[in-house]
């Protein structure tokens, strides 16, 4: 089994996050619900800077500053990490800095720059470039590098989505996570598994990939890392081509499915959300609805879908015909 927190080190992560983050409400979708399926969103949308990614970078910098000296924190990101750890830092009255790629989503970007803190723009158009920059800068002293991808304290703070979730709908039987690092799920997932024996059932916990960047759904089903060549998807949250080694053996243990979803399906889904629940979605976020969309469960599932941002940029936007 892979090293896991338990429901009592998540429970802590809860209180202190209670000081900083409120409690995200969790739906009913009645446009996805059908009279032997019910669909909740739960709606991460409504943290602050539009995504779930505050939970794992208050935690784990609060966490940090209690152990150590930190004068600056820095991370590379797409632009939710980034601005996460950008209002982590605010919070918590630590300089940061983050390394971005070039053309990275101009909301997100903004974000970042509204937060106070220092953008790098590294040459390259994914992930990888910036991890480098970032790792390189971080080696000085004082520096905390809060990795989304291998930080081990990042999933505590994602895990109390599973907490809450199980509180909100207590006959839950299926969770959509959407896939990008890992960090979500992996967090989500521990906390389900460990509930379920307690409160519930065995919860099903299936993650949602885009079909242009499925690093992480090959690396699963074939149990070993597969890096792809490219990450080329509107779904800049899910944009990763370099699994970590020791993330595909916790997804291997605490997902029961993983599924992907094409461009197109999550940009319906997007105008799916929006039109007909009233809620807004960046393409990751809109991605688990996108997976229930193409392929329903069985009847008499009680099914959760996250929806973990709201940064859109305009040009995507457009093409989900959303004003």
């Amino acid at each position: 089994m892979a090293v896991c927190p338990d429901l009592r080190t998540i429970r802590e992560a809860r209180k202190l996050l209670d000081l900083y983050l409120p409690v995200t409400r969790t739906v009913l979708a009645r446009s996805l619900s059908a009279p032997n399926t019910t669909v909740h969103l739960k709606v991460e949308t409504e943290l602050p800077t539009g995504s779930f990614k505050p939970r794992g970078a208050l935690y784990a910098l609060g966490l940090n500053l209690s152990r150590r000296r930190i004068e600056e924190v820095t991370a590379s990101s797409t632009g939710n990490h980034g601005a996460a750890v950008a209002f982590a830092a605010k919070t918590l009255g630590v300089l940061a800095t983050i390394f971005l790629p070039s053309k990275a989503n101009p909301v997100k970007r903004r974000k970042i720059s509204d937060l106070g803190a220092r953008i790098v723009e590294s040459g390259s158009t994914d992930l990888a470039g910036a991890f480098e920059q970032a790792s390189a800068y971080s080696s000085r002293p004082g520096v905390y590098f809060l990795n989304d991808a291998t930080d081990p304290e990042v999933p505590v703070g994602t895990a109390t989505i599973g907490l809450e979730i199980v509180e909100q709908v207590p006959t839950v039987s299926t969770v959509y996570v959407p896939m990008g690092d890992t960090a979500l799920i992996r967090g989500v997932a521990v906390a389900l598994k460990q509930l379920s024996s307690k409160v519930i059932g065995q919860v099903r916990v299936i993650g949602v990939q885009a079909e242009r960047a499925p690093s992480y759904y090959l690396s699963w089903k074939e149990g070993r890392v597969v890096p792809t060549d490219s990450c080329d998807t509107c779904a800049d949250g899910l944009a990763t081509r370099t699994p970590e080694a020791q993330n595909v053996v916790a997804i291997r243990e605490l997902v029961d499915d993983v599924v992907l979803v094409s461009e197109e399906q999550m940009l319906r889904a997007i105008a799916h959300l929006y039109q007909e629940e009233g809620v807004l979605a960046e393409p990751a976020g809109a991605a688990t609805t996108a997976a229930f969309l193409a392929e329903p469960p069985h009847d008499g599932e009680c099914v959760v879908l996250i929806v973990t941002g709201a940064n859109i940029s305009d040009d995507v936007r457009q093409r989900a015909g959303v004003p």
